[in-house]
């Protein structure tokens, strides 16, 4: 291929793409004349001009790699075989995070909100769940088979987002190493999944309770634990075995700084071993939903009741079971992706999503009468008891006064 001025051009007109500049280069050079040594080379974070053979090349570290600064003063290195063979690994050591304690960095409202958001919901949803969920395990007189699922939906919901803050935390101070990237995302795809597949054993129960009224099978607690932990732990064995196939290791002297984010987190068609469950679990809910909104409104028509009474409780039952069910997750499954609409999707997705744990807490348990009454029943004889014990202190102090 013979490169022309109009090429040159092109080649620094381009100021947006550092590998389509050093690819360009790269092929002048091919066209040009004979390469000797190590010809120009695009490791996917800087372009190392052609060098001599047995020679190493150096350049400044950059000044920015996925929004972390790095200092320039310092110099990254690859060498340059004999054979005229680039070595596999470049040695970026040197290039150290610049640590701004003085310097604010300036608010991006569409990076940045969202993220606060989720951080805020998330941080609700957990303080409420592991209340509700302290609850449902503590009280006697709770404990039956529907708070049972309640409890194992809480209990994902609570182990999820506590994975998930981890994830962010070691993300922003970049204080991680690939194993532990490793295991966190493997515990966050399997939290994630448990909690699909709880909600669905909630919409299988409320289908069971409403629907199939009069079946004489009905599913046994064992049953709703398999589904809910085991089967998701066996698409995620199977998940991880092949992504650790796929993936290509990182020895440990080969884990810098610039390692940002593990191979792991690359998404690829092998995470569809994930995803395809989560999705079924999601559209059987749905389903459900139909079938018992059905049943619902169906007796609501039969009662003597007016029209717009039947609509109030149609819609309040929808409301509460939207989030039970995920259903959430099928209203902010797809969005615009440019613009303002962009952006404001993203606020309203990040309010639903990490809000959806605070939801279900307090439709299922705090707003629940049965809640309350058992609770309300433990104050009464705490208090009765305190009463007691006051009365009978009292009477002793007196006896001993006479």
């Amino acid at each position: 291929m013979n490169f022309t001025d109009e090429h040159l051009s092109l080649l620094n007109s381009v100021n947006d793409s550092l590998e389509l500049k050093c690819l360009l280069q790269a092929a002048i050079e091919t066209s040009s004349e004979e390469i000797e040594g190590c010809p120009v080379f695009f490791d996917s974070v800087l372009c190392w001009p052609r060098t001599p053979a047995a020679t190493w090349a150096v350049q400044p570290c950059f000044a920015e790699f996925k929004g972390v600064k790095y200092d320039t003063t310092q110099n990254a290195t690859r060498y340059c075989h004999l054979s005229g063979q680039w070595d596999n690994y470049t040695n970026y050591e040197d290039c150290a995070h610049i640590v701004r304690d003085t310097v604010v960095s300036e608010f991006e409202p569409h990076v940045d909100l969202p993220t606060y958001i989720y951080c805020i919901g998330y941080i609700l949803s957990l303080s409420t769940l592991f209340l509700a969920t302290l609850i449902f395990f503590t009280f006697k007189e709770l404990r039956c088979l529907r708070n049972t699922i309640h409890g194992n939906l809480f209990v994902t919901y609570i182990l999820s987002v506590i994975v998930w803050l981890i994830a962010l935390a070691l993300q922003l101070t970049h204080s991680t190493s690939n194993a532990a990237c490793t295991l966190i995302v493997i515990l966050l795809n399997y939290f994630t999944l448990t909690n699909f597949f709880w909600m669905m054993v909630e919409g299988l129960y409320l289908y069971t309770l409403v629907v199939k009224t009069f079946s004489r099978s009905n599913p046994h607690v064992g049953l709703y634990m398999t589904l809910g932990w085991g089967v998701p732990f066996g698409f995620v064995a199977i998940w991880a075995i092949i992504k650790a196939a796929s993936s290509t290791p990182l020895t440990p002297h080969k884990m810098t700084g610039l390692d940002l984010e593990c191979s792991w987190m690359r998404e690829s068609l092998v995470d569809w071993i994930c995803k395809l469950p989560a999705c079924t679990a999601l559209l059987a809910n749905l389903i459900f939903l139909v079938r018992v909104m059905w049943v619902l409104i169906t007796k609501l028509r039969s009662a003597e009741n007016s029209e717009t009474k039947q609509y109030r409780k149609a819609s309040k039952a929808l409301l509460v079971l939207m989030p039970l069910l995920g259903i959430t997750y099928l209203i902010v499954l797809s969005g615009p992706s440019e613009g303002v609409g962009s952006y404001i999707f993203a606020v309203v997705r990040a309010i639903l999503l990490s809000s959806q744990g605070f939801s279900v807490s307090l439709f299922y348990c705090f707003l629940n009468s049965e809640v309350q009454n058992a609770m309300r029943h433990r104050f009464n004889k705490w208090r009765d008891k305190r009463n007691i014990r006051g009365n009978i202190a009292h009477r002793f102090q007196n006896a001993q006064l006479c």
